[in-house]
C-alpha cells in the first residue's frame, strides 16, 4: 500500500491493499521488537495511501493493523524481557532493551510507574523514546505480564490513532499520494527526533553541562 505510493506506476487498490496490510502488520511487529524500524513514519506513510483510496474503512483497517502489530509485537518483547529476567545469563533481548534505556530516562520511568502504575504506560509510546524505558521499569519491578497487557493496549491505540491522523492530514493537503507520504514522514521524524535535540542543545547550553 504505502510502498507503492512512492513508485512511478501505482497498482489497482485491491493489489495494495493485498500486499499493503500484510506488509504493514509485519513491520510494525518488527519495529516493536527492533525498535530502529521507524513505525511511526510508516502508519503515517499507510494512513495517506488509505485516505487517497476509494475503497471503504481502508483508514480503519490501517488503523486496526497498527494497532494490533503495535500490541503483539510489545507484548512478545515484553515476554522475552521476562524470560531475560528469570534467567542467570539474562537475554540478548533483555541486553537489547537495556542499551535502548538510559539511565536518566530508565529512573524517570520507574519514579512515574511508581506514582500512577500501569497508567504511564498509555502515555509511553506517546512520548519520543518513551516505550523502552517504560517497559524496562514494569520489567523491573516483575509486573506481570497480564498487567502490562491492559496498560499496553490504549498505548497502542492511543499510539496508532495519532500518527494515523498524521497521515490523514498530508493525505488532505497535497493531491498526490507520494507529496503526502513524504510529508508525514518528515513530521513523524521532526516529532521523534525533536526532543532528543533539545536536551543535547540544553546540555550544551547549561554551564555545568546538565539538563
Amino acid at each position: 500500500m504505502f510502498l507503492a505510493a512512492a513508485g512511478g506506476g501505482v497498482p489497482p487498490e485491491s493489489t495494495q491493499q493485498a500486499l499493503g496490510y500484510p506488509s504493514l502488520f509485519l513491520l510494525v511487529l518488527l519495529g516493536a521488537l527492533v525498535p530502529v524500524v521507524p513505525t511511526g513514519a510508516l502508519v503515517s506513510s499507510a494512513a495517506v495511501v488509505a485516505f487517497h483510496q476509494t475503497a471503504p474503512f481502508s483508514l480503519a483497517v490501517v488503523f486496526v493493523v497498527a494497532a494490533f502489530a503495535a500490541f503483539a509485537g510489545d507484548l512478545a518483547l515484553y515476554w522475552l524481557g521476562r524470560r531475560g529476567m528469570r534467567s542467570r545469563n539474562g537475554s540478548r533481548w533483555l541486553e537489547t532493551i537495556r542499551e535502548r534505556a538510559p539511565e536518566e530516562r530508565l529512573v524517570q520511568a520507574q519514579r512515574k510507574l511508581s506514582d500512577h502504575g500501569i497508567a504511564v504506560l498509555t502515555l509511553s509510546r506517546l512520548v519520543p523514546a518513551g516505550r523502552i524505558p517504560v517497559m524496562l521499569a514494569c520489567l523491573l519491578a516483575r509486573m506481570p505480564l497480564r498487567d502490562f497487557a491492559r496498560g499496553d493496549a490504549p498505548a497502542c491505540l492511543a499510539w496508532a490513532g495519532t500518527y494515523q491522523l498524521i497521515g490523514i492530514l498530508g493525505g488532505s493537503l497535497f493531491p498526490r499520494p507520494w507529496e503526502g507520504v513524504a510529508a508525514a514522514v518528515g513530521l513523524t521524524v521532526v516529532i521523534s527526533a525533536g526532543p532528543g535535540v533539545w536536551r543535547r542543545v540544553r546540555r550544551v547550553a547549561s554551564p555545568d553541562g546538565t539538563s
